[in-house]
């Protein structure tokens, strides 16, 4: 018997690795490509395959999640955009760029739920816990460790 993450890598590697590959390729240089004050504005988000029947080279279409104010900035740049990713990778297999909007009023973040402080108890536990460990830095750690993780226990 072997696993099935084993075969699960045989099937979609084909299929999901090139994708994922460059998208990532792409993540990393995308300082490079967009320079780094549209790199805080707009995010590369996924890459559209384009197939072709007659066994031309697959091409690719990269959406580019971004408001609609720095949409406008970056189609204006699109060619630009263009041409780095392709000299990147080497050859000119993404011909399009789309913008997805994004709304510019949020972050994207979901909000954090507020974290209940812990009990005296609780407090008491896990100092009682430590008392054992002699180093006051190793100490200090491990309690900022327990006390973080019985406040996500409590949420």
């Amino acid at each position: 018997m072997r696993p099935v993450s084993e075969a699960t890598r045989r099937v979609t590697g084909k299929s999901f690795s090139r994708k994922y590959i460059s998208l990532g390729r792409i993540l990393t240089h995308w300082n490079d490509i967009v320079g780094a004050d549209l790199a805080q504005k707009a995010q590369p988000v996924k890459l559209r395959y384009i197939k072709h029947k007659e066994g031309k080279k697959p091409q690719a279409s990269l959406d580019i999640a971004t408001t609609s104010a720095d949409a406008t900035l970056l189609h204006y740049q699109k060619d630009l955009i263009l041409e780095r990713i392709n000299q990147i990778f080497g050859e000119r297999w993404i011909t399009a760029i789309r913008f997805v909007n994004v709304p510019a009023n949020t972050d994207g973040a979901k909000p954090k739920k507020q974290r209940k402080p812990l009990t005296d108890a609780e407090k008491n536990h896990l100092s009682s816990m430590l008392n054992d460990i002699g180093d006051p830095e190793i100490r200090r750690k491990l309690e900022s460790m327990g006390e973080a993780m019985l406040m996500e226990e409590s949420l």
